[in-house]
């Protein structure tokens, strides 16, 4: 009735109808030379890292060109990226989902103008504004969480590791010279809303301490039976407290249930999680999402912690470069990071990426080492 009351026909479902609500249609967005050609492309090819080419059954080409981008951007920064796209692109430009900026024209003389435009944009300090690459057989962006700028439960930053992780990266970036793709991500809490469950390197901000509990405000501040639900282990329970001579409708915290994921503060903020001590990084590896040569593989945490060293992170950084360098060195060609950690055995990866392994290591939070790292009763010597 709430529709009839402001106007709504049913009889007639499109009179005054308004067309404005939501979202444009994306294909409003297309360049003409895909609107034209969409689903009729005969093949493409990575002509250079960071520029491909798109053929059509008509003989149209699409040149994109693809330039590292980072997730969190300024307005300025943003109108930059507009004004190159009016410049070069007829005010076309698209997001790849892994925060990269491609730029798309459609003639092969366009190309080159607007690669000297993009690489001749520097920031005050030299480094590319717009650095080309992420193709092909090499490392793109990272996908990556909201850290410390925008969530409330990160047991790190992620911009901050993401920058510094990228930076000792740089030069995979931008050319092709590893065996396979190589797909960093980054989550800064074990919900893990940056997918690192399946890549072939993970940053994970990690707790390691229950959530602290403020007695005196939490029942004026909470929902208690909210923040109970909330537990995925069942480690919360409702209780009385005394302070100041006055019982108070509380919680307790079974602190060897907790898992450390911040459930609870979401629901409550009386339950803060974050520590200075206790938070840090714990880093995966091995994960892929593709089917090809096998099948999806999860990552598998090869760093147990290491703490947070703003504003660089070293420790972290230089432990990626290592796998990195390693599996670089030593993979096949067409073999991804965790194809290759099997093939060798998990023994020789922490050799070769000189990685301590430890007893933390062992078993995850469910299964035991059968279902995570030794998935046959055959032993591999390496």
């Amino acid at each position: 009735m709430a529709f009839i009351s402001s106007g709504y026909n049913p009889d007639k479902p499109m009179e005054d109808r308004i067309t404005d609500i939501g979202p444009r249609h994306y294909a409003e967005f297309y360049p003409p030379v895909i609107k034209n050609n969409k689903g009729k492309w005969l093949y493409h090819e990575i002509i250079e890292p960071g520029i491909v080419v798109h053929v059509a059954e008509s003989g149209d080409e699409l040149y994109t060109i693809r330039v590292g981008g980072c997730r969190l951007m300024s307005v300025s920064h943003i109108r930059e990226i507009m004004e190159i796209a009016d410049k070069h692109c007829d005010g076309y430009v698209r997001w790849t989902t892994r925060n990269n900026v491609e730029f798309m024209v459609d003639s092969k003389d366009k190309v080159d103008p607007l690669k000297q435009d993009l690489l001749g944009r520097k920031q005050p300090g030299g480094c590319f504004k717009f650095p080309i690459g992420g193709t092909g057989a090499g490392i793109t962006n990272i996908v990556h969480t909201q850290g410390w700028i925008h969530c409330h439960t990160p047991a790190t930053d992620a911009s901050g590791t993401v920058k510094a992780t990228m930076d000792v990266l740089f030069d995979q970036f931008t050319d092709m010279k590893l065996p396979a793709k190589l797909r960093v991500s980054m989550a800064c809490c074990l919900n893990m809303c940056g997918a690192v469950h399946c890549s072939d390197i993970a940053i994970l901000g990690y707790h390691r301490k229950p959530p602290m509990l403020d007695h005196e405000y939490l029942d004026k501040m909470c929902e208690i039976p909210l923040a109970i639900a909330a537990c995925p282990t069942a480690a919360i329970k409702p209780a009385k407290v005394e302070i100041d001579g006055k019982k108070l409708n509380s919680v307790s915290v079974k602190n060897e249930r907790c898992m450390f994921c911040g459930n609870c503060y979401t629901m409550c903020p009386s339950m803060p999680l974050a520590d200075t001590e206790g938070d840090g990084i714990v880093l995966m590896a091995g994960g892929k999402i593709s089917n090809r040569i096998d099948g999806p593989k999860f990552s598998k945490v090869v760093v147990a912690f290491i703490p947070n060293e703003m504003p660089r992170w070293p420790t972290m950084t230089a432990a990626i470069k290592k796998m990195v360098d390693a599996y670089s060195a030593d993979a096949n060609k067409y073999e991804r990071l965790g194809q290759w950690a099997e093939r060798i055995g998990w023994e020789k990866f922490f050799e070769k990426c000189d990685l301590e392994f430890t007893h933390h290591l062992i078993d995850d939070f469910r299964d035991p080492a059968y279902y995570t790292w030794r998935q046959t009763t055959n032993f591999k010597f390496t």
